[in-house]
């Protein structure tokens, strides 16, 4: 199957063409169809799936078959970044339908966002709380909205957006088409749909609680003490051409960053208490190949698409399953392979449990020398299950790390 095999805008094709993007992905596969209809859409995919063309294709589609309004069609994400990224394609696939987007967000000023919300634009992409300043404002209503998208919507709940939704929900019109998508779908997500959502289809593309196969998952045992310097071999010496290195802390992400730096290692860093231009030139620096590396929080974790990563690298395990499967969604992308590394210590064997449960299986180990003994608290099927241990004084003379 190809793109042209749907009902799809012939200008929205051309772009595609244009783009050497031909083959739909199974997400893009199964949601476009029913997208076209008008139809509500629930789409459960991994990260790294195409769920912004799935929803783009058929709503600019839709759009294009009747007159333009303003502010016909609204998508929301829980971070500048995605927000920007969403904003790129919808730019990309609606320019020669004369369809016009713009990305609301926080962090920057207003008076550019204003300026272009009096122009007019068919199509915005918002996070909610920038969003509900405009609302608040009057600078922007939503009487004429057809369709609405909900991206990382799990995430959106997770960064306590709830009642902005709630709220933005409110002001607009019952009669239209809802569209939301997530790698989870946790029961929160489920009672949110069922208030905002008409018969939605709920459609589920593969396991949508484990890694995409082609991420080889690895823990590495470690003290805390140790953290750094086992971080910083590994980036010196294993075959990484490029990383996303996350943290649980900004501070922490900070320090990270400075001693890399120190030694000269090629690094970005993200966190929310960079201001959208920081984070902005070390997203496009990381993009470009400018770094190799970049150090990040939870806020580059969710929905960013950014191609080529070899390497995620868990400095600090995710207390979640959930932040664990998007974390490592930044890697192995459109089908690519990649390299998912978990530093534990032994004090984090219960945040091991829980990603260990959520993947029904154990995660191998990497042998160090004198490093603590983390064994699994979830036992695998069809193992025999023990405690989960550690100590000093792991096994001797296994390597330090794997060579590629």
């Amino acid at each position: 199957m190809t793109f042209d095999d749907f009902e799809i805008d012939p200008r929205c094709l051309s772009v595609l063409h244009a783009q050497s993007i031909e083959t739909p992905t199974p997400v893009q596969e199964q949601t476009i169809p029913v997208g076209l209809t008008g139809k509500d859409v629930i789409g459960v995919a991994q990260t790294g799936t195409g769920k912004t063309l799935a929803f783009t294709l058929p709503s600019l589609t839709r759009l294009a078959q009747g007159a333009m309004q303003k502010n016909m069609m609204l998508v929301l994400a829980p971070t500048r970044e995605l927000c920007q990224q969403v904003e790129t394609v919808i730019a990309d696939i609606g320019r020669p339908l004369k369809i016009k987007s713009v990305a609301i967000y926080g962090g920057v000023g207003m008076q550019p966002q204003i300026d272009a919300l009096r122009r007019g634009c068919e199509v915005i992409v918002a996070t909610p709380g920038r969003l509900l300043d405009h609302m608040g404002r009057g600078n922007i209503r939503f009487d004429d909205l057809e369709i609405l998208v909900m991206d990382e919507a799990d995430r959106m709940l997770d960064m306590g957006f709830l009642p902005d939704i709630k709220r933005i929900l409110a002001k607009l019109p019952k009669d239209r088409q809802t569209l939301m998508f997530s790698a989870t779908f946790p029961d929160e997500i489920t009672r949110l749909a069922r208030d905002m959502m008409k018969e939605a289809e709920r459609i589920s593309v593969g396991a949508i609680s484990r890694p995409v196969d082609t991420v080889d998952q690895r823990v590495y045992p470690v003290w805390p003490e140790e953290k750094l310097g086992v971080l910083i071999e590994l980036l010196e010496t294993e075959d990484i051409s490029s990383a996303v290195i996350f943290l649980r802390t900004k501070d922490r992400t900070e320090r990270v960053s400075r001693t890399l730096r120190k030694r000269g290692i090629n690094t970005a860093t993200i966190h929310g208490d960079r201001s959208q231009k920081q984070r902005q030139q070390a997203l496009d620096g990381f993009r470009s190949g400018d770094y190799k590396f970049l150090v990040a929080t939870d806020v580059a974790a969710r929905g960013l698409d950014i191609e080529g990563v070899s390497h995620v690298v868990n400095y600090d395990i995710p207390p979640t399953a959930d932040d664990y499967l998007h974390r490592v969604g930044r890697t192995a992308r459109a089908s690519a392979e990649g390299d998912a590394i978990t530093f534990v210590c032994p004090n984090e064997v219960s945040f091991l449990e829980a990603v260990e449960r959520a993947l029904e299986k154990n995660i191998p180990r990497v042998e160090r020398p004198n490093a603590p003994t983390i064994l699994s608290l979830y036992h695998a099927p069809g193992k025999k299950g023990t405690k989960a241990k550690s100590r000093r004084g792991g096994r001797r003379g296994g390597r330090m790390l794997r060579r590629r």
